[in-house]
């Protein structure tokens, strides 16, 4: 008859490790922290907060450099004067339309340029390429090619249009008011235009093809695909198009003072024109920085109305 063998050894006791220390993280790292953080804050404080605090202390005082003596603290004076000066609210008016027609041309051909871009075919690299240069162009630059194009005398435009036929006699397009006010809103379109086409083309880029193959399952068409799938995956990319362009578009200045000058009239005569003449013409430093503030908060003001209108529609990935 077989026996089982029974093991009467003890089981030996489990070893508990003691819990390890989360690292200590005291106030020295917190202070080291800001400690190497120091230099950088300090530059971009010195560089940064001091002149824009310094042109807001300014914008409180009258202050012009043809009449020193009468220099003195307005408070909000500046401010206030400009609700009743009649050449701001005209600049304003015209600055307005100005940001309303280049942001509006800007998205709507960003989106198209985006859309073929995206597209696969021959030659799509070197046209991504090309897409690029208008926004390697220097303001000034860009204003002088535009005002060479439609110039008078010379235009190269001028010359095309009459020997095809077009045009009996060369065209001054940049003394009518109305021709003046779309060139240079076209010319700026044309210099920031790439930007916004990178920018949205790297949201297509993020687009899942599954969700265009079930669509097509779905028998959904060209705009139904547009609007239900490519449209709320541009809604973020289209925020940050929205506030960077209406900030270009409003502290525009170069591109329109070398084409036009700000004329004819007050055709052009936007508000950082305005600025910029009543600071080096005129010379009044106190109402030139209240120039510069309005510009600031109306588009800050602009850009939270961006935000609270397409933030709700989901999360903004950075």
């Amino acid at each position: 008859m077989a026996t089982t063998a029974v093991d009467t050894t003890k089981p030996r006791a489990q070893e508990v490790k003691p819990p390890r220390r989360p690292p200590r993280r005291g106030i020295s790292d917190t202070l080291r922290a800001y400690f190497l953080n120091a230099p950088a804050m300090i530059v971009i404080g010195v560089l940064v907060a001091y002149p824009i605090g310094y042109s807001f202390w300014l914008s409180l005082h009258k202050y012009n450099l043809k009449l020193p003596a009468l220099e003195r603290f307005v408070w909000f004076g500046n401010y206030l004067s400009l609700v009743t000066d009649p050449e701001f609210l005209t600049s304003l008016k015209v600055t307005v339309g100005f940001v309303v027609v280049v942001l509006g041309l800007t998205v709507l051909m960003g989106t198209a340029l985006a859309l073929v871009l995206n597209e696969t075919f021959v030659g799509r690299g070197l046209l991504r390429s090309l897409v690029l240069l208008p926004w390697a162009m220097p303001g000034v630059v860009n204003g002088l090619m535009w005002r060479t194009i439609f110039d008078a005398k010379t235009g190269p435009l001028n010359g095309l249009l009459y020997q095809l036929g077009f045009i009996d006699s060369y065209q001054a397009f940049l003394t009518s008011p109305t021709g003046a006010f779309l060139i240079t809103a076209v010319a700026q379109v044309w210099n920031t235009l790439p930007f916004t086409v990178i920018i949205l083309l790297a949201g297509l880029s993020t687009i899942p093809g599954e969700l265009y193959d079930a669509a097509k399952v779905d028998r959904a068409g060209v705009f139904q695909r547009f609007r239900q799938v490519t449209l709320p995956w541009l809604l973020h990319p289209l925020l940050i198009v929205l506030i960077l362009e209406t900030m270009n578009a409003f502290r525009a200045f170069d591109t329109i003072y070398v084409l036009t000058g700000g004329g004819p009239g007050d055709a052009t005569n936007v508000i950082a024109v305005l600025n910029v003449r009543t600071v080096l013409t005129y010379t009044d430093f106190g109402l030139g920085s209240a120039y510069s503030w309005v510009i600031t908060l109306v588009t800050l003001v602009i850009s939270i109305g961006y935000i609270s209108v397409l933030y709700k529609k989901g999360s903004i990935e950075i």
